[in-house]
């Protein structure tokens, strides 16, 4: 990739910037791999066929072109560029390009990044943009932390599938919100959409990781209404006595 397709500029046009990065991606993909990738996430979108590694590879050098003061502003604007178009590429290289930008993003930019959520429609979207960077905002940024609460009890379940992802970072890094979690999950243990379920679960198993007592204590407590999805992604990190015991007492 040279620069005559991605090079320097002194004044950073996001349109034309997804445009050279939509064109260095395109000879990448497969027509095979699109139609897979289609088919795996029944999604609406159109595919190129470019593996994750080749995406972010290319993001990263395209990145690497322009100049390193480029602001948050602009970074946001190059993502919301890229994300316009119904291509899940594009969308995906959005989600790469605010990842790498994470630190220089704050909380005021979680509007942006709300509304791409809302117009993801697949995990494989949506759970980068809750983790990478929501939840990486949050970490450093306290003043996310009210609009992430209002994403836990949203009419959108991936939105608030993302409020219980964005818990991952602090969690990853030490620095858990036991009783954010609590405040999420209780209200979702009911709910029948997978894809919640297992956003509980999953954020159990992370931090059986740190504290195995905390998330058995957990577990036991709402025993009765975990899903059978959040049980076992709940038990599937702790020690093997301890995962049995709950089992034994899920079903005496």
């Amino acid at each position: 990739m040279g620069d005559t397709s991605l090079g320097r500029t002194e004044a950073f046009k996001p349109d034309e910037a997804a445009r050279a990065l939509t064109a260095a991606l395109r000879p990448l993909g497969t027509p095979e791999r699109a139609a897979q990738e289609k088919r795996y996430l029944k999604s609406d979108l159109d595919f190129l066929g470019v593996t994750v590694p080749d995406m972010r590879r290319t993001v990263r050098m395209a990145a690497r072109q322009y100049p390193a003061s480029l602001d948050r502003e602009a970074l946001v604007a190059w993502a919301v560029a890229l994300w316009r178009e119904p291509v899940f590429e594009r969308r995906m290289a959005a989600v790469e390009v605010l990842t790498l930008a994470v630190r220089r993003l704050s909380a005021r930019d979680l509007a942006a990044v709300e509304r791409l959520i809302r117009e993801a429609g697949t995990w494989a979207l949506v759970d980068g943009l809750a983790v990478s960077v929501a939840g990486a905002v949050a970490l450093r940024d306290a003043s996310a932390w009210p609009r992430i609460d209002g994403w836990a009890s949203d009419g959108d379940f991936w939105v608030r599938r993302s409020a219980l992802l964005a818990l991952l970072p602090g969690i990853r890094s030490g620095q858990p919100e036991l009783e954010r979690f609590t405040a999420y999950a209780e209200p979702l243990l009911t709910e029948r959409e997978f894809f919640i379920r297992k956003a509980v679960g999953w954020v159990l198993r992370e931090m059986s990781r740190r504290d195995p007592a905390w998330v058995a204590r957990w577990t036991e407590e709402h025993l009765a209404r975990l899903s059978g999805v959040t049980f076992r992604e709940a038990v599937r990190r702790l020690p093997d006595g301890e995962a049995e015991r709950l089992r034994r007492l899920r079903s005496p």
